[in-house]
This record gives structure tokens, sequence and C-alpha cells, in this order.
């Protein structure tokens, strides 16, 4: 989405999603690393439901990429701010996968029971995400006529790699 945002409507533009992410990934973030460091012992049979779930959530993305109109104009991303941006964190599975199995297998059996590190950590996590997502941000921006020219391509190729992570999440 922010790389879409991005390409529709310039980098400046999409920077209050992108905080309003920003916002939404830290809280997220540090409430997945309170469940996770609260019920590890849960963890292991949590693991595939959320798998599950997250790659049923990129299958789902990847056909609403292949499915949407290339003729997205300005105004339909308007609403794609703070707010849209913050909330979107919320259902999105992919950032729960993200943050339990970082915490599960990076950051909990070096730090079961301290609870300053693990959420130093998980806003970290929070901040590697928005680092990525101002990444897509820019890559969309600068690419705007690329996208805009070969909006079919473009859509294709960017739904095959939700697809292929959808499916790794398994290997």
């Amino acid at each position: 989405m922010a790389m879409s945002c991005a390409a529709r409507v310039g980098l400046r533009k999409t920077l209050p999603f992108e905080l309003g992410i920003l916002a939404g990934f830290s809280l997220a973030s540090v409430l997945c690393a309170v469940f996770c460091a609260s019920l590890s012992a849960a963890i292991p049979s949590i693991q595939l439901p959320m798998k599950i779930f997250g790659a049923m959530y990129m299958l789902y993305l990847a056909y609403k990429i292949i499915n949407t109109s290339k003729n997205i104009r300005e105004r339909d991303v308007a609403g794609y701010g703070f707010i849209t941006g913050m909330t979107l964190q919320f259902v999105n599975p992919k950032l729960y996968v993200y943050c339990i199995v970082s915490m599960q297998v990076y950051i909990l059996p070096y730090f079961t029971g301290q609870w300053a590190p693990v959420l130093g950590f998980a806003l970290l996590l929070a901040f590697i995400g928005f680092a990525c997502t101002m990444t897509w941000a820019a890559f969309g921006s600068s690419f705007k006529i690329v996208f805009v020219k070969h909006a079919k391509t473009t859509s294709a190729v960017m739904a095959m790699l939700l697809l292929y992570c959808a499916v790794a999440l398994f290997l």
C-alpha cells in the first residue's frame, strides 16, 4: 500500500500514512511482545494457525492487486492518512507473524523475564518495519511513470511476490 500510494500521490503526501503505520506498528509490536512474553509456552501451538492466517491474507492481497483497476486516481487514495495507516496495522496478520516469530526465535530465548529489553526490541522491530515501508513508498514514488505505463505487469509481479511469500511461510 505504501508503494501504491506513493506512486499515485507522491512521497510527501504519503508521509502521514507512513507515520500512522509507524504509530500502529509500534503499538501492535509492543502488545505482541507482551503477549509473547506472557504466553511463551503457548506460542508453538499458535504459530501454525498464525502462518495459515498470514498466508491467506497475503493471497487475498495478491488477488486484490491483480484485480485493482489501473485507472486509480489521486482522490482514490486521499483517505490514506495517519489514522488509516495506524489502524491498518491492527488487522495486518503479517505484522503479527513478524513480531511473534521474531520474539520467539531471536529475543525471548535471551531475555526471558526482562521486560525492558523485550519492549526495546519490540520498538526496534517497529522501526525496522517503518523503514521498510518508507523504502517501498520511495520506490513507488520514484518509479511512478513505470508503474503507470506497465500497470498490468507490475501488478502481476507484485501478486506473484506475495504468492511466493505466502508459500515461503511453510518452507
